[in-house]
């Protein structure tokens, strides 16, 4: 049967199958043939041409495979490199955008099986950064070029320059902050403030605001008609009362200072500082729950005795109930509340490795009351969560 002609509806549509992309399965990458059925890329595997390029293949294989895959390793990557930079980006659109070129080296002909492979060798081989995620593996080219380094380099030492010039202008300005403080200190006291307060009750209260050396008329003609010796007494008496005030201002001003220190330090003693807490609780000699599932119904929801602590998360416990010994981990276990009466172990906080009697349970705040059976504070009374303490062995 002769071809179509050239405008005839199967012709056309011929080309246009042509020009799209076809099945990877049906492509021959020896010969560059693609095929768009399977009955046609069977017809070609039986050509004489195909045997020949087949022959030509066998005599140094792994020569064609090694250059394939180089060939397809750098399209692969210019591609990312030049189109997406140093972004992240999802490797099946990287791979899309490299097929859609015909003249591509196929992936069938390299090395790689499938698109995964390829990604976790390129990040073996640190041309780029790969991580998994639930909606597949994303790719980020790292750009080794030297005047890419260069610039980052550059720049890296321009915000260490900035950094340490803010630095020094930081600490110029403490220093002279700190200066002018220890110069004020010496030269001028800080001012105290005190309370407002009268010893009697029937005295007036009166304020001085600097108005005593204006005075009006009346009082200025009737003083200059008292005798010398009252004006002598009057002058004295006011020469007097300044000095007497001050005395009273000093002792006011030390009794404030006094009651001041004395608050502070009331206030030292009853700060007590926050507990310290830490990561991992387990300690041997006390029982705790396990509250894993994995092992199955037998251990769930039973207790045991810690005999062991490993690596600080780690514990080897006994089961209470079979004997049986397992190796679990901190986060499969939990402690456990006795009754009232009974001695527990603080494994957490400020009064860890504590010994103690358990009082009373608070279930609105979710702690307990305690009474301090070891250690110097032996007798106190103190509130501990639920977590932080279980009972002993």
């Amino acid at each position: 049967m002769g071809k179509a002609d050239f405008f005839s509806p199967k012709a056309i549509s011929n080309r246009i199958k042509s020009k799209g992309l076809q099945k990877l399965r049906w492509y021959c990458q020896m010969c560059q043939k693609q095929c768009r059925d399977e009955n046609g890329f069977k017809c070609h595997c039986m050509s004489e041409s195909h045997q020949r390029q087949l022959l030509l293949a066998s005599e140094c294989p792994n020569k064609f495979m090694d250059y394939f895959s180089n060939e397809f390793k750098n399209g692969f990557v210019e591609l990312l490199r030049r189109r997406f930079g140093t972004k992240r980006v999802h490797n099946n659109i990287i791979y899309n955008e490299y097929i859609s070129d015909r003249q591509h080296i196929h992936m069938n002909a390299t090395r790689w099986e499938t698109l995964t492979t390829f990604t976790k060798w390129l990040g073996r081989q640190g041309l780029c950064k790969v991580d998994e995620t639930p909606k597949g593996w994303y790719i980020q080219y790292i750009d080794r070029d030297p005047e890419t380094l260069r610039r980052q380099e550059e720049l890296a030492r321009r915000k260490k320059h900035e950094l340490d010039d803010e630095e020094r202008s930081a600490k110029f300005i403490e220093e002279q902050v700190r200066r002018g403080r220890d110069g004020k200190e010496e030269e001028v006291e800080d001012p105290v403030y005190t309370e407002l307060k009268r010893e009697n009750e029937e005295e007036k209260v009166t304020f001085n605001l600097g108005a005593a050396g204006t005075s009006l008329a009346g009082p200025s003609t009737s003083s200059s008609l008292l005798a010398p010796s009252a004006l002598a007494k009057t002058s004295s008496a006011k020469r007097k009362e300044p000095s007497s005030a001050s005395d009273s201002r000093d002792k006011k001003r030390k009794s404030a200072l006094e009651q001041i220190i004395e608050m502070e330090e009331r206030k030292k003693q009853q700060q007590q500082p926050p507990p310290i807490k830490t990561d991992h609780w387990l300690q041997p000699n006390i029982v705790v729950k396990v509250v894993t599932k994995r092992l199955g119904d037998k251990y769930h929801k039973k207790k045991a005795v810690i005999m062991e602590v490993r690596e600080k998360f780690t514990a080897v416990v006994k089961m209470i109930d079979s004997g049986d010994k397992l190796k679990l981990d901190q986060n499969h276990v939990e402690t456990v509340i006795p009754a009232p009466g009974k001695r527990v172990m603080i494994v957490n906080g400020k009064f860890r490795d504590t010994e103690a009697v358990l009082e009373g349970i608070d279930e609105k705040n979710f702690c307990a009351s305690l009474t301090l059976d070891s250690g110097p504070q032996k007798g106190t009374h103190v509130d501990v969560a639920y977590e932080d303490f279980s009972k002993l062995a």
